[in-house]
């Protein structure tokens, strides 16, 4: 008997499990028999972060591994696919997050947990010192993009991820318009 999959969903900057990307992904797999959900509340420092994400695919090894990461998380998401071998769906992906966010530097409050918290520029050095500088697991990639993203040019995903999957829309927004209808799709992408 082969073990069961788990799907790692990771939500990005200033962001929470309970994000509406995730409660619809959360949604679907509950209705599905044998596949683990796991999204964690990430920490809001980038280095704590990953450590945590390694702890949980640890845990977890030996089994079959997906992950979906939206924006700052489908950064990390990137550095777990090529570090463990895993598929990965990212949703208007982060791509060098480490110059979007020197401009956010100071005091932060995510609004999903209220939690205050500090962003230094030690942080921006944790995110050059994350990013995957060769991608070799372009392969087992799938990218979504919207080009009306109002955070993130989408077409530095676009030239990152240009030997992945890539799906690119027209219209839409940072939040991915219409997520859900690429939902079970992405089940298949990662497990099938």
């Amino acid at each position: 008997m082969s073990a069961s999959p788990v799907l790692l969903y990771l939500h990005g900057f200033n962001s929470s499990p309970q994000s509406l990307k995730a409660e619809q992904m959360r949604t679907l797999v509950a209705q599905r028999e044998g596949i683990e959900w796991l999204c964690p509340q990430l920490a809001c420092h980038p280095m704590d972060a990953w450590r945590q994400i390694e702890q949980l695919v640890r845990a977890h090894q030996g089994r079959p591994l997906g992950v979906i990461g939206s924006s700052l998380g489908g950064f990390l998401a990137t550095r777990v696919a090529e570090h463990f071998g895993a598929r990965a769906v990212l949703i208007n992906p982060a791509v060098q997050p480490y110059n979007l966010l020197k401009d956010y530097l100071g005091p932060q409050l995510n609004p999903y947990t209220q939690q205050h918290y500090q962003l230094e520029p030690q942080h921006i050095d944790e995110l050059r010192a994350l990013e995957v500088a060769e991608l070799s697991c372009a392969s087992r990639l799938w990218v979504l993009l919207q080009t009306d993203d109002e955070i993130l040019d989408y077409r530095l995903a676009e030239r990152e991820y240009a030997r992945a999957r890539l799906t690119i829309e027209q219209g839409g927004d940072h939040s991915f318009q219409g997520f859900q209808r690429y939902c079970p799709d992405i089940l298949s992408f990662l497990f099938d």
